[in-house]
């Protein structure tokens, strides 16, 4: 295990089941079908960096999210917080990264806090769970020194969160998930709900916050202008699978998978520069009935015979991981090794 690897997912899979009425059953014959939400991807984020995973509505990545922090329990593979698995009863290790040190930052913050209880009990509830013996006081005090953290005041603690706009609440949020004093942070489109001004506020406390503790963040989103500002890191994903990952700066300078140009594509040439964009028809398909070979070959135009027969693999390509035959292959513009 590479020692400052905060994370590394192996194979990871989570497929749901959908099961037909009974009358379907016993009249058409339909039988239970599989959903492959998150269907054996890998990657890993390295201690203080933001791995943000990008792709459109249904491609897996906020199953994915939830699959790091344990709400859903995944069908196959393995999740690894500084040599220790997930799943394991095991200790703290020398790492001293522990499933207990992770928190989530939920994407609506008009759901995800108690609206029947005060702010100051809401960010307090992780600290007395983790530390038991601590007083009144000392608790009252972090609490206030954790609102001031993220812009809020101590007498903010009093209030409800009916009592706040949107962005002060996204900030209660953090607040609470900082009460656990977490290295590892999972935010699930945080930013998605808000204004685009207040957007820009959060994701700048979420920077600050970052670099002050030395936080690592999985990052997810569909929205490509904030994954450019908050990310270290990118994957891709597509029905999922990981199409595509690499350093931000090289996947919004040098795309390979045609997938991920597609996505670069539709946002405004507000330079109208007239560069060539990428022609990609279709829609996403069904996830309980994808695509042989590929997933994307339906919708790629440079798809071949075997993109639609072989499943592609994450191959390295001049510091790139993409999985595409015609990258591969050299078929693709500026895709030759």
């Amino acid at each position: 295990m590479t020692e400052n690897v905060m994370i590394r997912v192996e194979n990871l899979k989570r497929y749901f089941y959908s099961t037909p009425p009974l009358l379907n059953r016993l009249i058409e014959g339909k039988r239970r079908q599989t959903i492959r939400a998150v269907d054996g991807i890998d990657f890993e984020i390295k201690t203080g960096r933001c791995l943000s995973l990008v792709g459109e509505s249904g491609c897996g990545k906020s199953t994915v999210a939830r699959l790091v922090v344990g709400l859903y329990k995944p069908t196959a593979g393995r999740i690894e917080f500084g040599g220790d698995r997930a799943d394991s009863p095991a200790a703290v290790g020398e790492t001293g990264q522990s499933p207990q040190r992770l928190q989530m930052i939920f994407q609506d913050p008009y759901a995800s806090l108690n609206p029947r209880w005060r702010v100051s009990d809401i960010v307090a509830e992780p600290i007395r769970h983790e530390h038991r013996r601590k007083g009144r006081m000392e608790i009252s005090q972090r609490v206030g020194e954790l609102l001031n953290l993220v812009g809020l005041s101590v007498g903010d603690g009093r209030k409800y969160p009916h009592e706040f706009s949107g962005g002060q609440r996204q900030r209660v949020s953090i607040a609470r998930a900082l009460a656990g004093d977490p290295s590892f942070l999972v935010c699930d489109e945080p930013t998605s709900a808000l204004d685009v001004s207040v957007q820009a506020q959060i994701l700048n406390l979420m920077k600050r916050l970052q670099q002050q503790y030395r936080l690592t963040y999985l990052f997810i989103s569909h929205d490509l202008a904030v994954v450019y500002y908050i990310s270290d890191d990118v994957g891709v994903m597509y029905l999922g699978r990981l199409c595509e990952l690499a350093d931000t700066q090289t996947l919004f300078a040098r795309p390979k998978h045609p997938y991920t140009r597609f996505l670069l594509d539709a946002i405004p040439d507000l330079d109208m520069g007239g560069r060539e964009r990428l022609p990609v028809a279709g829609e996403v398909p069904s996830p309980i009935n994808p695509p042989t070979g590929c997933l994307f070959h339906p919708r790629c135009p440079y798809a071949d015979i075997r993109c639609k027969t072989e499943v592609p693999q994450l191959n390295e390509h001049d510091g790139t991981r993409v999985a595409c035959h015609a990258v591969d292959e050299g078929r693709l513009p500026d895709s030759k090794d």
